[in-house]
């Protein structure tokens, strides 16, 4: 497998031969879970230690099984009652892990970087989970996957990203993935809500929704962060699904055969429409979910693969 390093901090920097084997590796554990077969035995011996400083319920879970799938020892530590809560620091805690010999480590951070740093203070493979409003690499490549599964491809596609973008670490790292890959990619929201580097991330900008999701082959819509914000950035959440919520008329704008993505957690009724959300044929959302165990499987996977055996 082409990955160059022993860490995923981010997607920005890989190039398309390495986002192309980490999907080809989660397609064939896609179908090997689908078989109700595991490998038990690739990740026996190893330890993953899933370090969460936001709440989280699907990224976590999703490790947690990827990791159990595959044989490994898997412990979740809460930080709400571990020596961070009561005021032990980031480089302490990466002491401490160290000191305990894990291979694999997830971790999930509310400041950008942190993740990155923890990297260059531990010895074992860190894998980025979310960090502030930077990236969510595992994220952008499930999501990759949904999309290829259903599209074939991800060259030329026209992916519409709506919503928050300004504080969507998931959008920034679908950004460089699927830009990366050859798609297309528009970015859709108030004007409060886009980024002032938008132009130099290779997007194109829409304040319209109706504009922004014509001929789209896929439209990916995002959580309003609220507790990102800072002052009155949106009005209500009424004007906002009014103007950029997702519904049945302004999706008819995007290709008849068009899918439709969201990353969790949904507000139903502020950035989409229960019916569209629930759709048999357009949405993808709960296969995303299930393609991340399979993407998060591939990851551990090929990093526990440049790990020394004897830990």
């Amino acid at each position: 497998m082409s990955y160059p390093s022993k860490h995923l901090l981010a997607i920005e920097g890989l190039e398309p031969p390495h986002i192309a084997d980490l999907l080809d590796l989660a397609e064939s554990y896609a179908l090997l879970n689908r078989s109700g077969k595991t490998q038990r035995d690739l990740l026996k011996g190893r330890t993953l230690i899933n370090l969460f400083f936001e709440d989280s319920t699907r990224t976590r879970t999703s490790f947690e099984l990827a990791g159990k799938r595959l044989g490994a020892d898997v412990i979740n530590m809460s930080v709400s009652t571990s020596s961070v809560n009561k005021g032990e620091t980031l480089l302490d805690t990466a002491s401490t892990l160290n000191a305990m010999q894990c291979d694999l480590l997830v971790i999930r951070h509310a400041q950008s970087g942190a993740p990155a740093l923890l990297s260059q203070k531990v010895d074992a493979a860190v894998i980025n989970a979310g960090d502030g409003t930077h990236e969510h690499p595992t994220q952008a490549l499930l999501d990759a996957l949904t999309i290829r599964r259903h599209k074939g491809r991800l060259e030329g596609l026209v992916v519409a990203i709506c919503g928050d973008i300004t504080h969507s670490r998931v959008a920034r790292s679908n950004i460089h993935l699927l830009t990366t890959m050859g798609s297309r990619v528009r970015i859709v929201g108030p004007p409060t809500l886009i980024p002032a580097d938008a132009a130099r991330l290779g997007v194109e900008v829409f304040t319209d929704m109706k504009a922004g999701l014509a001929g789209a082959d896929v439209v990916m819509m995002l959580r309003l962060q609220r507790e990102r914000m800072v002052g009155g950035l949106v009005p209500s959440a009424r004007e906002f699904f009014r103007f950029y919520g997702l519904d049945a008329d302004k999706l008819a704008v995007a290709k008849p055969d068009s899918i439709v993505m969201h990353p969790g957690p949904m507000n139903r009724g502020v950035e989409i429409d229960s019916a569209i959300a629930d759709h048999p044929t357009r949405s993808v959302i709960g296969e995303q979910v299930e393609m991340g165990v399979a993407c998060r499987m591939a990851v551990l996977d090929i990093l526990a693969r440049r790990l020394p055996r004897n830990r």
